[in-house]
Parts: structure tokens; C-alpha cells; sequence
């Protein structure tokens, strides 16, 4: 039997730690005098004895760490009940359940999709509550990312295995160091947008958002127009750099930062992001030049700006981009599957699975014509297993299976085909707005059914976890001795 008590004790210092942070929008609507301070003080008291209560009622179960089981159960149960915490101050402020949850599910998988209006007229606490969620939410999939799930070797994450990663039954000790230097290089960039971003030309309220909002990839604005609420073309290119920045993986990153900037373009995973991302943005500027829609120095950004925001998950909108034509729209709902590199912020499926499956498709291929040849498949300097490839096979199926799945119950709600498929596939993948006139660039998640959007909610929860973290969880035999 699985022995909760550590899983508890965890999840009762998170909790304190989201009854802290609740405590940054109140001082915003104090400083502005708007009376919704008291929402998140009260959810903050809330969360926080809770978080107490479990702390001291767990005592040192934390001290043996947490084995194999525990933390797929903890990554789970983390992801959540945060949202779930998290959508109290938009209660108390009078937003329905459902869009509460919503919203907060929204915004700590940082996948960005919205059912709020009147962005711009918004309290400035909720405001600052919205993107500080996608900003927690985006270090912790980090986290996640480069400690525990290349550890319970979920879609080939193993590949990124870093000593860090005890290859033993218990996790915890080491790894410490490593999320201490997660957070401090999260915290640099961040600021550091916050300033280019306050430099461009932008309010410090709407670069402090934009900036927490950017880093995570998440995508959540402070304007119901997004990014096509900013003028400055320098504003739109700082965006494009540092959702960039935020998509590549972090702890290359922090190589990086530390004097080592060509460990990056070795990663064979960063270049070929890197140049995927060149040639679908010189692609559709030709495209939009070509067809007259746009000057080159305009398409240029635009197109960057679109497909950069895809691409990563981020789901920021320069203009409708659903208004370019067929070709862009399909050109879009493909770019929703992609997602940036692994230990980033991004979702998707990310472009080492696709590294991984080319080159057992072009290994295949190979055997095909000389059978008795021994063909090696490796990623850069990594010779691939059979069950590392077996995993991001299989992580592929799932996933795809998934987005189908989906569209098939959300077809059952009465919803057109571009809606269905476009829905499913921005919530598995995390990227943000959908497509059509409902779910677009241009529109929200708002006048869909409530029934729509728990299983939205949940689709995103899923595609957070990879999957497998939450279906491994319904095996019983993960449950039993």
C-alpha cells in the first residue's frame, strides 16, 4: 500500500506556498484602492491553514523522500489541487465555478485559453493573479520537466536523465541544488523582460504581467486584444525573443548563462527548433507578402510573432491570423501538435519525439532495403534503446489518440469540426486560443457548455502531466504492493 503521508506533507508546503502568492494581488488592489483585496486574503487564510494543518499533521513523513509510486501520485495530485485553490479568488469575486476553474486549470498548465471578457477593464488584482498563476505554473513544469519526469521515465524523458535524477527508488536531496538554479535563472529572465519590455514603451503594470506571462509561455494579456494592443513593433520582438528564450531548455539555459552559450546550438533539439521556426516564418511571410496582405516588414513581424506564439504554447494573438486563409488556418492547427524543447515552459509534443521518430522511421527505412545491416539509431551523441524509442512511440499514440478522442466527445456537444479538433488539440497541447469564430484569436472559451469546459480542464491537466503520469495512476496494479 502507498503511503500517503509524505505525499501530504508536500503538498501542505505548496499550499502554503499559493496562500503567499495570493498575497501579491491583494497588495496590487490595495495599492489601486479596489476593494477585491478581500477575496484573495480570505482564499489565502484558506489555502494557507490547510497547508499548515497538513504540515504539522504529516510531521516528518518527508524525511524517508518519496519512492517511484509517490511521485507520480504527488505530481498528480499537485497539479490538481492548485488550480483548484487557485480558482477561489475568482469566486469569491462572483465568477462561476466552472469558469473559476477554468481559468486557474488555464493558467497553471499555462496553456492560455480564456473564458474572461473585458480584459482591460478587469479589477488589476485578478489581472495580476491570472499571469502570477501561469508564472508559477511555468517554473513548475520546468521542474517537473528536468526532475521528476525524466525519473519515472515517462515519453522517452529519460533521455534527459541529469545526475540530479537519482536512478534509485527515492528522489529528493540532490535535486535541490538544480530547482534552487531553475528558480533563480527563471527569476533573471523574467526581469530582465520586464524591463525590455518597460523600455519598449509599455506600462510597468502591463510589462510586470506580460513579463510573468512570456517567460511561462502561458499567454494570458492584460487587453482583450492582446499584443495587437501595442503599437511598437520593438514591443512585438521582444515577445518573440523571449517566448523563445522561455521554449528553450532550461537547464542548457542556465549553462548558457554561466559562459557556456554554444552548449545551446549543440543540442540537436535546439537547432532543429531553431530552423523549424526560421522556415515557417519566412514561409508565411512570403505568403502574406505574396498575397498582399501585408508589406514585407510587417508580414515579417506578424508571421514571426504568430507562429513563434504557436509553436511554444504561448497563445499570445498579433491580429487574427484565422483571417489570412485556408492554407494559414491549416498551417495553424498542425503547428498546435509541435511545441518547443523538453525542460522548457512549452507544451506539445515536443521536438525531440520528433527527432526520435524520424530517425526510427529513417532507421526502418534503412533495414527495409539491407536487412541484414546492424543500424544504430542515436539522438546527437545518444545511442536510442529500444525502450526509450518504444516510449516516445508510444507517447505519440497516446497523445494523438487523445486529441481524437476528444474531438469525437466534444463533436457530441454540437460543435463544428474546426471547433472540436482545435479545442482538443490547444488543450492537450497547452498552446492557448483555438480555432474558428468561437475559440479563435479573436474570441474565447466563454460561450461554450459548462460539460465543454470540465472536459477541456481536465484535457489540459492531462496534457500537463504527459499523459501517462495520470494514467498509470488507473492501472491497478500501481496501487497494489
Amino acid at each position: 500500500m502507498i503511503s500517503f503521508r509524505p505525499v501530504l506533507s508536500v503538498l501542505g508546503y505548496l499550499y502554503v506556498g499559493l496562500a503567499a502568492a495570493m498575497l501579491i494581488p491583494a497588495i496590487v488592489d490595495v495599492a489601486a484602492r479596489n476593494a477585491d483585496w478581500q477575496a484573495f486574503v480570505l482564499s489565502s487564510l484558506v489555502v494557507g491553514l490547510l497547508g499548515l494543518l497538513l504540515i504539522v499533521a504529516m510531521g516528518s513523513a518527508l524525511e524517508a523522500g518519496l519512492d517511484t509510486r509517490q511521485t507520480f501520485l504527488l505530481t498528480t495530485l499537485s497539479w490538481i489541487s492548485l488550480p483548484a485553490f487557485g480558482a477561489l479568488p475568482f469566486l469569491w469575486l462572483g465568477v462561476a465555478y466552472v469558469d473559476a476553474a477554468f481559468e486557474a486549470v488555464s493558467g497553471f498548465t499555462t496553456t492560455g485559453s480564456t473564458v474572461l471578457t473585458g480584459l482591460d477593464s478587469l479589477p488589476p488584482g485578478l489581472l495580476v493573479w491570472r499571469s502570477l498563476m501561469q508564472w508559477m505554473g511555468g517554473v513548475g513544469i520546468v521542474v517537473m520537466a528536468i526532475v521528476l519526469l525524466p525519473f519515472l521515465k515517462i515519453g522517452g524523458m529519460q533521455l534527459f536523465q541529469t545526475e540530479s535524477s537519482d536512478h534509485s527508488e527515492k528522489i529528493v536531496g540532490r535535486s535541490i541544488e538544480l530547482i534552487r538554479l531553475i528558480g533563480l535563472t527563471y527569476l533573471f529572465l523574467t526581469s530582465l523582460c520586464l524591463v525590455a519590455y518597460w523600455a519598449s514603451g509599455m506600462s510597468l503594470f502591463d510589462a510586470f504581467n506580460h513579463a510573468l506571462t512570456t517567460i511561462a509561455t502561458g499567454g494570458y494579456s492584460t487587453h482583450d486584444s492582446s499584443f495587437g494592443f501595442f503599437k511598437n513593433p520593438v514591443t512585438g520582438w521582444i515577445a518573440v525573443l523571449f517566448m523563445i528564450v522561455g521554449s528553450l531548455p532550461f537547464v542548457l539555459v542556465i549553462q548558457g548563462l554561466r559562459g557556456q552559450p554554444l552548449v545551446l546550438w549543440r543540442d540537436p533539439q535546439v537547432r532543429a527548433f531553431l530552423v523549424f521556426l526560421l522556415l515557417i516564418t519566412m514561409a508565411l511571410t512570403i505568403y502574406l507578402g505574396v498575397s498582399g496582405q501585408a508589406e514585407f516588414s510587417q508580414a515579417l513581424l506578424q508571421a514571426a510573432f504568430n507562429v513563434v506564439s504557436v509553436i511554444t504554447g504561448t497563445g499570445y494573438a498579433m491580429g487574427d491570423y484565422t483571417a489570412w486563409g485556408a492554407p494559414v488556418i491549416g498551417l495553424a492547427l498542425l503547428l498546435k501538435f509541435v511545441g518547443g524543447c523538453t525542460g522548457s515552459t512549452t507544451g506539445g509534443i515536443k521536438i525531440f519525439r520528433f527527432l526520435v521518430f524520424f530517425g526510427t522511421v529513417k532507421a526502418h527505412m534503412r533495414r527495409m532495403v539491407r536487412p541484414n545491416r546492424v543500424i544504430s539509431e542515436s539522438y546527437g551523441s545518444t545511442r536510442l534503446t529500444p525502450e526509450l524509442t518504444f516510449s516516445v512511440l508510444a507517447f505519440l499514440v497516446v497523445y494523438l489518440g487523445t486529441v481524437g478522442l476528444l474531438t469525437l466527445v466534444l463533436s457530441a456537444f454540437n460543435l463544428d469540426l474546426v471547433t472540436a479538433v482545435s479545442a482538443a488539440a490547444t488543450s492537450v497541447g497547452n498552446v492557448g486560443p483555438g480555432l474558428g469564430t468561437t475559440i479563435g484569436p479573436s474570441g474565447n472559451f466563454g460561450p461554450l457548455p459548462d460539460a465543454v469546459k470540465w472536459i477541456l480542464s481536465a484535457a489540459m491537466l492531462l496534457g500537463r502531466l504527459e499523459l501517462f503520469t495520470v494514467i498509470i495512476l488507473l492501472d491497478p496494479d500501481f496501487w497494489s504492493r
